[in-house]
């Protein structure tokens, strides 16, 4: 039980991404008043959060909805993963969702979407739902617990920035990226496993 609630937290930290988006959010956060930054990073955080826990409890009604099975969404989340984590490896201008500089104040999109709860983040909680290893308590424990990590990385973005400077923030996010594609690489096969068992 500890193990699969490790695994789910290090899957939904990487999957959100709060290290490899500091460079969003402060780029994107550049032309908002510096006293209103605080309150829109945790506006947003909120945002994302409540999405996607909407998506962990509402998933498997949306997979039967949809007429998707597990095993179409664990291939299909392997797939987005792994381009996901291409990209944190090879890092894109704009980041990994290639955004651009904003010059308003930011209102969903793009910091809680795509920034946190984007596609592959989306379809985690989705597997999350419709596997239901742990009791669902605990997956909504996990996500708790990255939204804390996401509000103390994000909040301390410009302060991050400046002191690791951005040599060693690509590095880590290439790293994470590197354990993500590992991530999504099990769950890929994992999906295929289960489909020619289902032969």
């Amino acid at each position: 039980m500890p193990e699969s609630f490790f695994q789910t937290f290090v899957l939904l930290l990487l999957v959100t991404d709060p290290f490899g988006n500091v460079p969003l959010f402060t780029s994107t956060l550049a032309g908002v008043a510096p006293e209103r930054r605080a309150r829109v990073v945790v506006r947003e955080c909120l945002i994302a959060f409540v999405l996607l826990l909407l998506f962990m409890f509402g998933g498997r009604h949306f997979l039967g909805a949809l007429q998707l099975t597990d095993i179409s969404l664990r291939i299909g989340g392997g797939v987005i993963l792994f381009l996901i984590a291409l990209r944190m490896i090879f890092p894109q201008p704009g980041g990994v969702f290639g955004m651009q500089q904003m010059t308003h104040e930011p209102l969903i999109v793009p910091l809680a979407i795509p920034a946190l709860a984007g596609p592959s983040a989306l379809v985690t909680v989705l597997l999350f739902s419709s596997a239901q290893k742990m009791p669902m308590l605990l997956y909504v424990a996990a996500l708790m617990l990255v939204a804390m990590v996401w509000l103390v990385v994000l909040l301390s973005a410009e302060r991050m920035q400046r002191v690791l400077g951005p040599a060693v923030m690509t590095a880590f996010e290439r790293l994470m990226g590197l354990i993500l594609t590992a991530l999504a690489i099990e769950m890929l096969l994992a999906g295929v496993r289960a489909y020619v068992a289902s032969i």
